[in-house]
């Protein structure tokens, strides 16, 4: 198929199996914001100070680039593996299987780590009621373990939801993010008339930030604090028209930024410094515990639960959804391509992804503290977003390049703003894979050690080339041979053979 010429659009059939609302595309995008407020403004403020929102904006210009890459590619190719099968096409189907797997690991990193979060919430809520203790074990919301299985419970509950179709997981985003958007822009905009920080246009600039390594670790976090904008292309085959997840995802992340520049001004105004850096994840709880009595100081809390609620459930929907466009050419396993003959969801693939995403979470256990093991989580998951945010933007240039002779506007569309993206995260996650390699002269399973930070994401790739062995030498799978993966309805559907 040449470049620039538009795929085949889905199939009928998928179409008619898991047709949704064309809304499911900015929901699917947008439930992460308060938890990314919630657990990212003490993170962020650890390396910009209070050139927070300043850091947001410069972080936001390669994001930008890589959202037009997306949109571009989608309106090409729409494909629920979108990175794994545009990447695999233009430039090589290692890079495109390794952009599919390092998606998949990293999102069941995230699940995992999200769990713990939704359990710690759950447990302040607890605490909130009087109930400090039961069976004998302490509820305490800095504990990983007890956080650990309360998240679990939580992650049974949406990996239910998401088995039963994307229409009803999309009504109940909905109703989530109208909820926890209304907590913090209420929450929010009195923290910025009620501070007592005075604002600074200084806080705008980013040469105020102390060093430039500093500036890149911002950068590479508040990559992943926009993380989840791109959950909207993963459901392209499943809404009416495919330029709609193109424009939920814009709109999702012009909606985010705003969001969080907004929020971080406003912590800002109520909290110095020092206080928001040692409140962490539990900075907008305290944001709310400072400005209002109870029970109204708990209304940010219920919003940052209902988030990670979200965040969980928008997670295992595209997570699922995109290992069924790697197990339908091969790449994976065909257990993945299983799809629910009443609900048309991928059911099998979200039970494995729930199932993985316990074990890590497990796994991460052993970090006691729960705010420790969010902080190398992030950090880790931050160079991993990096490099596949990076590989698909330098799909798009790739693909497009012949659009240099077609004018200034669409050159800049398709090729000089995606490469340029891509060419500014790839050196930021160079620049951090050094200065990781080179901080620390032992190993030790902690946030502030450069081989354990480098570790999580050298396990990632190296996991996925052993897996792209495979499924090249022994699954044979054609994708290792033309890049391209399958159009949407080269599965064949249970449904089908009962329509």
């Amino acid at each position: 198929m040449a470049a620039g010429t538009p795929a085949r659009p889905p199939g009928p059939e998928l179409r008619r199996t898991l047709g949704v609302r064309d809304g499911v595309a900015i929901a699917a995008s947008s439930t992460a914001a308060t938890t990314s407020i919630g657990i990212g403004m003490g993170a962020l403020a650890v390396y910009a100070g209070r050139q927070t929102p300043a850091l947001l904006l410069v972080a936001f210009l390669p994001i930008l680039g890589i959202a037009l890459s997306y949109a571009r590619l989608n309106r090409t190719e729409p494909n629920c593996g979108n990175g794994y099968t545009w990447v695999g096409r233009s430039i090589g189907a290692w890079p495109g299987f390794l952009t599919g797997w390092v998606v998949l690991v990293a999102n069941v990193v995230f699940m995992a780590y999200t769990s713990a979060i939704t359990g710690s919430v759950v447990l302040q809520f607890v605490n909130k009621a009087g109930l400090h203790r039961l069976l004998g074990v302490d509820l305490d919301p800095g504990s990983t373990g007890v956080s650990t299985v309360v998240g679990l419970v939580a992650l049974v509950a949406v990996t239910v939801t998401a088995v039963t179709g994307v229409r009803s997981a999309t009504r109940l985003q909905w109703a989530l993010l109208a909820f926890e958007y209304t907590v913090l822009l209420v929450f929010c905009t009195w923290a910025l008339l009620a501070g007592h920080e005075s604002f600074s246009w200084n806080w705008l600039n980013p040469f105020a930030i102390g060093s430039f390594q500093s500036l890149a670790q911002g950068l590479v976090l508040a990559v992943f604090v926009f993380w989840g904008w791109d959950a909207a292309f993963t459901v392209n085959e499943e809404t009416r028209n495919a330029s709609d997840a193109s424009r939920g995802g814009l709109i999702a992340l012009l909606a985010m930024l705003g969001l969080l520049v907004f929020a971080a001004i406003s912590f800002q105004r109520i909290l110095g410094n020092d206080e928001l850096v040692a409140q962490g994840p539990q900075a907008l709880t305290y944001l709310g515990a400072k400005l209002a009595p109870e029970p109204w100081a708990s209304l940010p809390l219920a919003a940052l639960m209902c988030s990670a609620f979200a965040s969980l459930q928008s997670s295992v929907i595209p997570t699922a959804r995109g290992a069924l466009a790697m197990g339908r050419d091969r790449t994976l396993g065909r257990l993945w391509t299983r799809v629910h003959p009443r609900y048309g969801s991928p059911a099998v693939g979200t039970l494995l992804i729930m199932a993985m995403s316990a074990a890590v979470a497990v796994l991460a256990v052993g970090i006691p503290k729960i705010n420790l093991m969010i902080l190398t989580a992030v950090n880790s998951i931050g160079l991993i977003v990096a490099l596949y945010y990076g590989l698909t933007a330098l799909a798009c240039a790739v693909r497009f390049r012949a659009d240099l002779r077609a004018g200034l506007s669409p050159a800049l569309r398709g090729v000089i703003v995606p490469g340029l993206s891509a060419l500014v995260l790839f050196g930021l996650g160079g620049y951090l894979a050094y200065q990781y390699a080179t901080m620390s002269d032992h190993f030790e399973a902690t946030p502030d050690n450069g081989w354990f930070m480098l570790l999580i994401p050298a396990l990632i790739v190296g996991s996925g080339l052993v897996v792209g062995a495979v499924a090249k030498w022994r699954r044979r799978s054609p994708y290792f041979t033309t890049g391209r993966g399958t159009d949407a309805d080269a599965i064949a559907l249970p449904m089908d053979a009962t329509a």
